[in-house]
């Protein structure tokens, strides 16, 4: 892989990314079913439920779909198939806005599997909660797309990893100049209360 191959897709990319977007229930219309990347985007009543500094022209997160950007994206993060359930147990994204999110939306961390209670740093959320952060997300974050070209030979994840570098995205952990100090503390406070979940009776 060349440098000048990922810097050739980088550019694109970024321009994509910070170009047009939708509104979740209106890009769910409108997203391509190929692998790619996506930004999520906020309004600035968003940043500041968040407790961060309104910058809604600035992407909050950044990821890859390496299958279909509609299952990934709009059906695993934003639950925009009304066949698919909202769950915060299998997304990375949803945790983190959780986090965040804990006192605002009154959300309360449980174990993904109550039946087998294990690896609580993939919490899920109790009764309820799931449903008012869909309806927050929903309401108050914006999405943009990238689709892979076809041909592509650099692994998409690389070039996630420039757009983030580039981007610097709050809400992304890994690989991220920019990342939100606090977010880390936010999800292992909600881990921990996943993990000392007992069953009611």
């Amino acid at each position: 892989m060349s440098a000048d191959s990922l810097h050739d897709l980088t550019n694109p990319a970024v321009a994509a990314l910070t170009g047009e977007r939708w509104a979740i229930m209106e890009a769910a219309q409108l997203v391509p079913a190929r692998p790619g990347l996506y930004a999520i985007y906020g309004d600035e009543q968003a940043w500041r439920d968040l407790q961060l500094e309104p910058a809604p022209d600035h992407p909050l997160y950044v990821g890859k779909a390496e299958e279909s950007l509609v299952s990934r994206d709009l059906n695993g993060h934003f639950a925009t198939n009304p066949k698919s359930k909202p769950r915060t147990g299998g997304s990375t994204v949803r945790r983190s806005f959780a986090a965040l999110l804990r006192d605002f939306l009154d959300l309360h961390a449980v174990p993904r599997n109550l039946a087998k209670p294990e690896r609580f740093a993939n919490y899920a959320l109790a009764d309820g909660g799931d449903a008012r952060l869909n309806e927050w997300m929903h309401a108050r974050l914006q999405l943009s797309v990238w689709p892979a070209p076809a041909d592509m030979r650099v692994p998409l994840g690389d070039v996630e990893t420039s757009v983030i570098v580039r981007l610097t995205p709050p809400i992304n952990l890994d690989k991220n100049p920019g990342r939100l100090p606090r977010l880390s503390a936010a999800r292992a406070a909600m881990a921990a209360e996943a993990a000392a979940w007992r069953p009611e009776g």
